[in-house]
């Protein structure tokens, strides 16, 4: 049975000086927002889709009740200094054999077109509603690491403490035995919402990268309205905390009693 489907949409294709971009779902869709962005802000074209067993067992319905199987694709876009091949999809491998299978093919493929270069792009949750404009990298060769301080990057030692889970981590590990340099960019994240006030931070990173000038305004009016229900949810955690304080001040005068 055959694990993996690649079709391509276009052939013979003549990359400048390329680089992958990795914006598959993760913490806060962070890196599929913003990737996902790029693509319509930069007129991007799918060149290829890619289906496998490793993805869950669904299809997903559109406005018109029209299914399509779930898959990850592939885009090419133009800026003046280079292409940028995009990786997004609906989902990322539900088995651990898939993801080493799929980060291997998407690495075959960025191999095909000359890339030397890779950025994946996600999310470190913080566990905190507050928002930070912090983004966060790894790389694979420290030589990576004074333009993406330039751009804005944070490096702090031993972080991500957990590791890099997913795609974002193992595309790094990988590339590193192809000889490929990468980095992956993280927004930090509250990692219990969608976040795309997180995916702007990271978007200002990318565009530093690139020297290109992206329009923010779709994702400003998401993170608007995410601002919104973030705001309700502290309401409630507060009311709970208050809620929680007269027990603890009982307890604290039976503790002061027996004393």
């Amino acid at each position: 049975m055959q694990e993996i489907k690649v079709i391509r949409l276009k052939d013979e294709l003549q990359l400048r000086e390329p680089v992958f971009l990795v914006g598959l779902p993760g913490v806060g869709h962070v890196g599929k927002l913003v990737a996902e962005h790029l693509i319509e802000e930069l007129d991007a074209e799918k060149i290829i889709e890619i289906y496998s067993h490793h993805f869950p067992p669904q299809v997903l319905v559109d406005e018109n009740s029209e299914i399509h199987m779930v898959n990850n694709e592939m885009y090419i876009c133009s800026t003046d200094e280079c292409d940028i091949l995009i990786l997004v999809g609906d989902h990322q491998s539900s088995t651990a054999e898939g993801h080493y299978q799929l980060c291997d093919l998407y690495l075959d493929i960025a191999e095909e077109f000359g890339i030397k270069k890779i950025y994946t792009l996600g999310g470190f949750p913080t566990g905190q509603l507050t928002h930070s404009d912090e983004v966060l990298g790894a790389v694979n060769n420290p030589e990576l690491k004074e333009e993406l301080v330039n751009a804005g990057v944070v490096f702090r030692e031993n972080e991500p403490g957990g590791g890099i889970v997913g795609a974002s981590g193992l595309i790094l590990g990988l590339s590193r035995f192809r000889k490929m340099d990468a980095a992956c960019l993280m927004g930090l994240t509250s990692g219990y919402l969608v976040d795309p006030k997180s995916a702007q931070s990271l978007l200002k990173v990318i565009s530093r990268l690139f020297s290109i000038e992206i329009d923010e305004g779709p994702l400003e009016e998401r993170a608007k309205e995410m601002e919104k229900i973030v705001a309700r949810l502290k309401e409630v955690e507060q009311q709970q905390q208050q809620m929680a304080m007269p027990e603890a001040n009982i307890k604290d005068e039976d503790l002061r009693y027996i004393g």
